[in-house]
């Protein structure tokens, strides 16, 4: 993995969490227990914090960033999809941002949520538990979402990260 100190800030991985040789974390990065990020992924404190909590998986080419008044905070449990771009905004436990979509600054995704994939949530935009934001700008379905289907989904990414800790090796 690519793991690059910027002056001072440091990344800080748990033990128990993957990190993919071909993924990027920059700076101020915390990056909880049994969490997971993809190859391609970029995680870039330089301007500000980022947290990601246990559990959560990073999936292949997100973008996550965040700025020096406005952390990027993911909570445990996440399942962040494949082509995601992330920042200044903060996901509570238990939710799911579907593959290419766009989660801007101040916007809150609540526990258990849902963001379809290729939606737009904009800035300040609040998306309630258990309601999925779909569509570019999104707009919502209130308690549309099963908590039950993110956390399965959620659980195959950490076991797909211990396959990985044990049996992923570069063959060049």
């Amino acid at each position: 993995m690519a793991l690059y100190a910027l002056g001072d800030l440091e990344p800080s991985i748990d033990p128990t969490a993957f990190v993919h040789p071909d993924a990027v974390v920059i700076g101020d990065v915390h990056i909880g227990a049994e969490a997971s990020v993809w190859p391609t992924a970029v995680l870039r404190g330089d301007y500000g914090r980022i947290t990601v909590g246990a559990r959560t998986s990073i999936q292949d080419g997100s973008v996550i960033h965040a700025t020096l008044d406005m952390p990027t905070v993911i909570g445990d449990d996440c399942v962040i999809g494949h082509l995601v771009h992330m920042e200044c905004c903060t996901v509570e436990d238990g939710a799911l941002i579907g593959s290419g979509s766009i989660v801007l600054h101040r916007a809150i995704v609540r526990r258990g949520a849902l963001v379809g994939a290729a939606a737009l949530v904009p800035n300040r935009m609040e998306v309630p538990e258990r309601a999925m934001a779909l569509g570019v700008p999104a707009t919502l379905r209130l308690d549309a979402v099963n908590p039950d289907v993110i956390a399965l989904n959620a659980a195959s990414y950490v076991h797909n990260a211990r396959r990985y800790h044990h049996e992923l090796r570069r063959l060049d």
